[in-house]
């Protein structure tokens, strides 16, 4: 199969591997120095030895060129805009005055100066914070991270190549700044860029860097010709400077389409693509173009997103095949391993069956090692690898616990008439108001309120056995009052249980059906120091019995206000956990939506008069290519109006989303046909009030008026500002009041003030209006 120049060319690597540590050790050492229990150097010591201890990890795991560059304190799209001198003004005092704490106001934010921006990675559940550019932007290098981090490898004497996001992607994901004029396009700043660019490449190439990748996944979405044109640009300068190293330019999560051969042609040495799920096509794309004749193929044949085990063979006849393409072919994992697990070792609970299904990070470079000694050696050199590798696909192939008839003979008789409510918009709202009795701009909260550390203790606890069951939920009933009293004191009008019980709003509903797996250790990082365990779906999915009705009638009884029942939605469901990669996704997600609404009828049954499922995650699972959105648009819709179609004309539907462009779904949000839709909006500014408004959105909608990502306290003043805003787009008698997200992640002081601001700007801002 292999020949001497392939075993010459072949090496394994990775574009970036988990931050975390194997205990999270990064977040707990980020977490007390904001809290300032351990200092500055005690921080920099433990983000060292992560560093160190990923390094020989990946070293003695078979991965000959090991990436720095994409370790990071908080995001790795932030950590662009200080190499590149990118600091809004608002922030630079704060950076002049400490690097650390300025950089951290940067990403969260502080009581006085707001955060930058927060929204999703490409399609995934990772959030960056979004670049802030304006015409006056002045860039400036810093290269001293890259390099410091490159020289750590170098002292080991590994074989090390710096990770940076490239100039392109970095524009194509920027904003413009806050006061900038509408239809500023940061692009126009690429040229101001590229010296910066140089600047830094330089500064590795003198530090002894051979090769540096430049990431470019914004060039897998459709491009306009003028993007593409400055793609060719940017790379036809950075590749004409002379004291630069090596370059190898990636792309990821999808094919390269039109900027394939742009990129192709370019003066680099190398390009990495993937060759997974989405970007499968990408084989015949690269022969149409006649490959990479001189370069350098970095292929990314292991799936860096999912989960379930390599199929090795598979994967060695695509590599077999590029070996032809290109001068020297490498083997990699599809993207960063940044969005999985760290390894299946660490789990002893799941049925081990089921176990050898799987691969984390640790075993995605183990495969990537593999595979790369298989076109070194031949296959004869990894039989013992290909043996099991065969026997985990053959068990998982014909295991019963994937199918369930039942399951499948439900979601194959479902009709369009299970997915339509039973009378229009109008006349549900006028049913709803005579229920609800709700004032002019109502208020209520997104579901979860903070959770303690006594309730994680309790959580804890009743894991480990030192507490009963009993024991463990007479806490939550505690809690539940709590919340609800605060709710009533505060005077919010549609209340929460406050989700005390619930670990994630993921995880929490995957433990409960079937066909979900969940995990004890496959932390993944969403953002900052947010990690989430996504659940593994498994198997065909039923709910055996109700959820949340319980928790949710308890709190009920402690008010004569309407409580909302708290459901995450089809879609997310999917989206925050590691699908099954054997069927259609939209299959999955009509069994997941069926499953659901037999809670939301539950919820209905017992009286629950609002009932809310959250989609945060719809824009998010969007394809990154137009091709593929109408396809997902449907199916998707359709999952969210399965949920909920079925209840009765005046019991609300509320759906709730965050931290995305939800311009580009206003339709879909439409197609949803919830009665109110919630959504992030302090941080950007009300935008999506006026995309709304724009698309002549004709229900009712709360844009968020408290940014929850940040631990300032915004004002009454600063909400009341926002809530007028909100009021220029859409009609008081269809405008809501609430925070941006869930308030779970945040501590109860905090909580206690925002949200009695909040009410007052509601308050104050109906005053302005006079009587209903």
């Amino acid at each position: 199969m292999t020949t001497r120049t392939a075993a010459a060319a072949a090496r394994a690597t990775v574009y970036g591997y988990p931050r975390q540590g194997s205990d999270r050790e990064l977040k707990k050492a980020v977490e007390g120095y904001w809290k300032g229990r351990v200092t500055a150097d005690a921080l920099r010591d433990t983000a060292a030895g992560l560093r160190r201890a990923r390094r020989a990890e990946l070293a003695a795991a078979g991965i000959d060129e090991i990436p720095t560059g994409d370790f990071s304190y908080y995001d790795h799209v932030l950590d662009t805009t200080v190499m590149v001198g990118a600091i809004p003004e608002r922030h630079r005092a704060a950076v002049e005055a400490d690097a650390l704490d300025g950089y951290f106001a940067m990403a969260r934010g502080t009581q006085d100066v707001a955060p930058l921006e927060m929204t999703k990675w490409f399609d995934t559940n990772y959030h960056y914070l979004v670049p802030e550019l304006g015409p006056d932007t002045v860039f400036g290098a810093d290269s001293a991270r890259q390099v410091a981090e490159f020289r750590e490898a170098s002292a080991e004497g590994r074989a090390a190549r710096p990770v940076l996001v490239g100039p392109v992607t970095y524009l194509l994901l920027a904003k413009p700044a806050p006061g900038v004029a509408a239809g500023f396009d940061p692009l126009t700043l690429l040229d101001r860029l590229l010296p910066v660019y140089a600047e830094v490449l330089a500064d590795l190439r003198a530090a002894g860097a051979d090769w540096v990748q430049l990431d470019e996944p914004a060039l897998v979405q459709d491009r306009t010709p003028a993007e593409l044109n400055a793609a060719e640009r940017a790379y036809r300068e950075l590749g004409g400077a002379s004291d630069r190293p090596r370059l190898l330019v990636a792309s990821y999560f999808d094919r390269l389409g039109d900027a394939l051969p742009v990129l192709a042609k370019a003066p680099v040495e190398g390009l990495a693509l993937d060759f997974t799920g989405a970007a499968a096509g990408q084989l015949d794309a690269l022969a149409a173009v006649g490959g990479l004749p001189g370069k350098r193929l970095v292929a990314g044949v292991v799936d860096g997103r999912n989960i379930w085990v390599n199929d090795l063979e598979k994967s060695l006849a695509t590599l077999g095949t590029l070996l032809g393409l290109a001068d020297r072919v490498d083997v990699a994992a599809s993207c960063s391993l940044l969005h999985v697990p760290l390894d299946t070792a660490l789990e002893r609970e799941i049925d081990p069956q089921i176990l050898r299904w799987l691969a984390f990070a640790r075993q995605k470079t183990a495969e990537v090692a593999t595979l790369a000694r298989g076109i070194a050696r031949g296959t004869d050199a990894i039989a013992a690898e290909l043996a099991v590798n065969r026997a985990a696909l053959s068990s998982r192939a014909t295991s019963p616990l994937t199918r369930d008839p039942a399951v499948r003979a439900r979601a194959a008789a479902v009709t369009g008439a299970d997915t339509r409510r039973s009378l229009p918009y109008p006349e549900r709202a006028a049913a709803q108001r005579a229920r609800l009795k709700l004032p002019l701009l109502p208020t209520t909260t997104i579901g979860s309120f903070p959770q303690t550390a006594e309730l994680r203790t309790a959580r804890a606890d009743v894991r480990a056995g030192r507490i009963d069951t009993a024991g463990y939920e007479e806490r939550v009933r505690d809690e539940i009052r709590e919340v609800v009293a605060f709710q009533e004191k505060t005077g919010i009008d549609v209340l929460v249980h406050g989700e005390p019980e619930r670990n994630d709003m993921v995880q929490y509903f995957a433990e409960r059906l079937t066909g979900f797996l969940a995990t004890r250790h496959g932390w993944v990082q969403s953002y900052g120091t947010r990690y989430v365990r996504p659940p593994v779906l498994a198997g065909d999915i039923s709910r055996p019995e109700p959820m949340t009705v319980r928790w949710t009638s308890y709190a009920q009884s402690l008010s004569e206000r309407p409580v909302k029942g708290m459901l995450t939605g089809p879609v997310t469901m999917l989206a925050w956990s590691f699908v099954r990669d054997d069927q259609p996704l939209g299959d999955t997600a009509r069994q997941v939506a069926l499953a659901l609404r037999d809670e939301v009828h539950d919820l209905e049954a017992s009286g629950t008069p609002v009932i809310q499922v959250d989609e945060p995650a719809l824009r998010e699972t969007l394809p990154l290519r137009a091709a593929g959105r109408a396809a997902y648009l449907d199916w998707a819709t359709e999952a969210f109006r399965l949920t909920t179609a079925g209840v009765r004309p005046d019991t609300q539907i509320h759906t709730h989303m965050c931290y995305a462009e939800f311009g580009d779904i206003v339709q879909a949000i439409d197609d949803l046909d919830a009665d109110v839709i919630s959504l992030e909006a302090a941080r950007s500014h009300m935008q999506v009030a006026a995309e709304l408004a724009a698309h002549g959105y004709p229900r009712e909608a709360g844009p968020g008026v408290y940014d929850i990502h940040s631990p300032r306290v915004p004002s009454a003043r600063e909400a009341a500002a926002l809530l007028r805003k909100g009021l220029e787009a859409i009609p008081a008698e269809r405008l809501w009041v609430n925070p941006d997200c869930g308030l779970k992640t945040r501590g109860w002081p905090e909580t206690r003030s925002s949200l009695e601001n909040l009410v007052s700007a509601a308050r104050t801002v109906r005053g302005e209006l006079g009587p209903a």
